[in-house]
């Protein structure tokens, strides 16, 4: 038997994905060197546990987003990578520039300082998490659907948390010792530990959008997300400097219904394409390579858990998540074709290959 066409499940890394993973990798292993030095083997140590604690958890709610139709591990890691690296190092340059301009302009040093977090930083920092989309935008068949561009700027805006709370615990360690970082970690780590990826996911969402809608102004939801990105983080941002609880109290109430309703879409995504498998996947009923019981199977995330289950039992786990895998995206492949028009020569040679995988992996 022939090896299962991979290719046709997960493309090939590009170069330049490849390129930008090892660039923004390098450059969050060197700004977390500085801090090790400027702060100390003890201050580091425990900012960096602080910082790193949170994140398993929020790590995989990110990617329970999106269990249908997983995204390839290394876009993933690219997205995280460039957060937490790229962005941070022209974050903090480009911040540190503009306020040296409000400085030249004769403001105080407390004008400046606000401006830097309630201006400079959300337009900033926003625009640079979000071009992580922009780059996967070359690879469009990563994103199929809304889910998608939360999940990847979800990625971008973890990655720049995890490293930018590093050098706020280590600031705070630094003023007011081990209890003061652990104070600051209630308030980033565990009361507000989405802020980055919500407004990033603002972004992500007009990304996704504009790639799978054929609608006019599609592309308008970019410059849109943008907006609200910032929007939301200056809204929290500056309801910090005002120190008033009243104000932190309503930033974190209109960033919480955010979160809902970017889950209210991945929830809504999720079932229009469980229903889009019952109206797609029986049409491949003549090739055998679909039952009524295998659409049951797939068309509900309990049941796929379940023939999993079974399959790994059985000896056959490999080939049932192969087989999950292929048959999703020979249905996501249906619904960007409804969505956004495909060619019929590429449509055929995509279903072909899909339907070859499943053929492959069908040993029951």
């Amino acid at each position: 038997m022939t090896a299962p066409p991979q290719s046709i499940l997960s493309q090939r890394p590009s170069k330049a994905l490849l390129i930008g993973l090892v660039v923004s990798g390098v450059l969050a292993l060197l700004v977390l060197a500085v801090m090790l030095v400027s702060g100390g083997p003890v201050g580091f140590g425990l900012a960096a546990l602080l910082a790193v604690a949170p994140l398993p958890v929020l790590l995989a709610a990110v990617l329970s987003l999106d269990r249908l139709e997983p995204e390839p591990k290394l876009s993933l890691a690219f997205a995280f990578a460039w957060g937490a690296g790229l962005a941070i190092v022209l974050g903090i340059a480009l911040t540190v520039v503009g306020q040296q301009l409000f400085v030249r302009a004769g403001f105080g040093a407390a004008v400046v300082d606000d401006v830097g977090a309630v201006v400079l930083a959300p337009v900033i920092e926003e625009a640079l998490k979000g071009s992580a989309l922009l780059l996967l935008l070359r690879r469009r068949r990563e994103i199929d659907g809304l889910t998608d561009g939360i999940v990847y700027a979800s990625m971008a805006g973890l990655g720049f948390a995890a490293v930018e709370n590093v050098g706020y615990y280590l600031l705070a360690f630094a003023e007011d010792g081990a209890g003061g970082a652990v104070q600051l970690f209630v308030v980033r780590g565990l009361i507000d530990p989405l802020g980055h990826p919500v407004y990033t996911s603002m972004i992500g969402v007009g990304v996704a959008y504009a790639l799978t809608r054929r609608t006019a102004g599609r592309y308008a939801a970019i410059p849109l997300g943008y907006l609200a990105a910032v929007f939301l983080h200056a809204l929290w941002n500056g309801a910090a400097t005002t120190g008033s609880l009243a104000w932190l109290g309503l930033a974190y109430l209109v960033i919480m219904v955010a979160l809902v309703a970017l889950i209210a879409v991945t929830v809504a995504e999720r079932r229009h394409l469980v229903a889009r498998m019952g109206a797609y996947l029986p049409g491949y009923a003549p090739t055998g390579l679909v039952t009524e019981a295998d659409v049951r199977m797939l068309s509900t995330l309990p049941g796929r858990k379940q023939a999993r289950k079974w399959a790994r039992k059985a000896g056959l786990g490999r080939a049932m998540s192969d087989y999950q895998q292929a048959a999703t995206e020979l249905t996501m492949l249906h619904l960007r074709a409804e969505r956004q028009g495909i060619d019929p020569a590429r449509f055929a040679a995509e279903r072909d290959a899909y339907l070859t995988a499943m053929a492959h992996a069908r040993r029951w």
